[in-house]
């Protein structure tokens, strides 16, 4: 895998090259801020780009202002978003093209190298790779009213898990029940979501988008 990383911190870019080199990723650009994002995006055509939220020279939002810009160069462009704090705004914008490929992780919990890149890996090949506290608080405002809201309980944590770029045996092992019964929960979800046949990855990318953007409008 090939990435490009948008982060300030000289020690931090430095840190993480050399974490993911061990793990057999490249970093083919590490740069700190949004214009040499897209500059190095459109040079060296990455898998991913790993881009911390607030960048100079205002450190607001100019990181994720050049991912979702990269995004819309190249529709479809996995991004994995790094931040200090959950800005649900910048989560459900990244997300709301529908194209998948989107993560938000916040920093002080990815625990550990293996960690990280397996979210990397989920995003890069067109999945999500959401915080648990980003998940909570979208869902929040998202499960009050609408199709959410006809979810049962062991659906909904079932959704969440899903969101954090969990497979079936994965979410399974968190909640302590059988891959059939997860299999069973989420046709149930698709179905209750109004999200029709089609590849299963695309039905999960499509269920994560359903409640993320009936919180946009609530």
């Amino acid at each position: 895998m090939r990435i490009v990383l948008a982060e300030d911190l000289a020690l931090l870019r430095e840190g993480l090259t050399h974490m993911l080199a061990a793990r057999g990723i490249t970093v083919v650009s590490a740069v700190d801020t949004g214009p040499l994002l897209q500059e190095a995006v459109r040079e060296h055509r990455p898998d991913l780009a790993v881009v911390d939220v607030r960048l100079p020279p205002t450190f607001t939002d100019e990181g994720v202002r050049a991912a979702l810009a990269v995004r819309q160069e190249h529709p479809g462009f996995p991004v994995l978003v790094l931040s200090q704090h959950v800005e649900q705004l910048y989560a459900r914008e990244l997300l709301a093209d529908g194209a998948g490929g989107v993560g938000y992780l916040l920093k002080d919990r990815v625990l550990g190298g293996d960690q990280f890149v397996d979210a990397l890996r989920r995003v890069s090949e067109g999945g999500t790779a959401l915080d648990p506290d980003v998940i909570s608080s979208l869902f929040a405002a998202s499960r009050r009213r609408g199709p959410l809201a006809s979810l049962t309980p062991r659906e909904r944590e079932v959704l969440e898990l899903m969101t954090e770029g969990r497979s079936n045996g994965g979410i399974a092992q968190r909640l302590h029940l059988s891959e059939g019964a997860i299999s069973k929960y989420t046709t149930s979800i698709f179905a209750k979501l109004g999200i029709t046949e089609s590849v299963e990855d695309n039905r999960r990318v499509l269920a994560v988008l359903a409640y993320l953007d009936h919180s946009r409008r609530s």
